[in-house]
């Protein structure tokens, strides 16, 4: 990865030329230092529409689909419309989050409920109505992640208990790890706002140690596992329901893999919207509540400047 002589002093090309490169995971350092060139270029890019500029009243996130998967499985799932291609304003979560929520008119307006660790860093709770991180107290050591049930379930209770202009519900799922069909060597998200172990699908997949199918299939299983709970969510809420994701994941095109931040390679900026009609059959009696108090780190508080540089991806 690359490192500044000090951090945010420089910017640009001439600041790229300062730049000392390290390899990443599976990676070569000519490999690196392409990735790193597409990002110098994606950070002067805005792109993708924000997803304020469209009508709904929930707005379902799947961390990571890309369009194609979904609408490879959306005729399996009754609840959904057509899948359209939308370009996302961001290549990874943090990315997107900043892009999507950040002084954005909406967002006092807004209830959030995520498995997605990066809002621990990239967002301020108090410029939501609610920002619920049923990460912090419902991760599952067990399969490395949140289960989509209980981001379900604090959607529904707050949908219900609330009432908001607008609710968001990001799952983590198909983001590995691939729930119904992990893959060896796996071990799952980290647990707060961090980079994914070495022993991820895209590092995997750039040492040639897994195929392109076993990936895409376990990947497509976990987008059917967590539309099984969208499904439950659409049955338990009223309102205009959307259904889109953060950003994609790359299989190989233009020589990368995975969700690096800053990247505008068009097959991971595309991403999907679909819509359905929720109606709250009270189909779910949601029973989770966080506890009483949850610790509190933001990225302008008690997390450090290293740990900034390092989740913007400088060291």
């Amino acid at each position: 990865m690359l490192r500044r002589d000090g951090p945010f002093r420089r910017s640009g090309l001439v600041a790229a030329r300062q730049l000392t490169v390290v390899t990443e995971p599976g990676m070569s350092r000519l490999g690196t230092a392409y990735l790193r060139g597409l990002q110098a270029v994606g950070r002067r890019l805005d792109y993708g529409t924000n997803a304020f500029e469209r009508e709904w009243d929930v707005l379902v996130v799947l961390d990571a689909c890309r369009a194609d998967l979904l609408r490879a499985v959306a005729p399996e799932f009754d609840f959904l419309g057509e899948v359209e291609t939308v370009r996302s304003v961001g290549s990874s979560s943090s990315e997107w989050l900043v892009n999507t929520f950040l002084n954005h008119p909406e967002t006092p307006r807004t209830v959030m409920v995520t498995g997605n660790t990066w809002t621990d860093r990239y967002l301020d709770a108090d410029a939501f109505a609610a920002l619920d991180e049923v990460w912090k107290y419902a991760w599952d050591d067990a399969i490395g992640t949140v289960p989509a049930a209980a981001v379900t379930e604090r959607a529904v209770g707050l949908a219900r208990g609330r009432d908001p202009d607008r609710l968001v519900v990001h799952y983590m799922q198909p983001h590995h790890p691939f729930v119904p069909d992990p893959l060896d060597g796996d071990d799952g998200m980290a647990r707060t706002g961090s980079h994914s172990n070495e022993g991820n699908p895209w590092v995997l997949l750039r040492r040639g140690e897994v195929s392109v199918e076993r990936v895409w299939r376990a990947y497509e299983a976990n987008l059917r596992h967590v539309l099984g709970e969208v499904a439950t969510l659409v049955d338990n809420v009223d309102g205009r329901v959307a259904v889109t994701a953060d950003h994609g994941n790359l299989f190989g095109e233009w020589g990368l893999y995975g969700h690096p931040m800053h990247t505008p390679v068009p097959a991971l900026l595309a991403v999907p919207w679909a819509e359905a009609t929720g109606v709250d059959r009270e189909t779910l009696d949601p029973d989770l509540e966080p506890p009483e108090s949850l610790p509190v780190s933001r990225v302008h508080g008690e997390t450090s400047e290293r740990e900034r540089l390092e989740a913007l991806g400088y060291l």
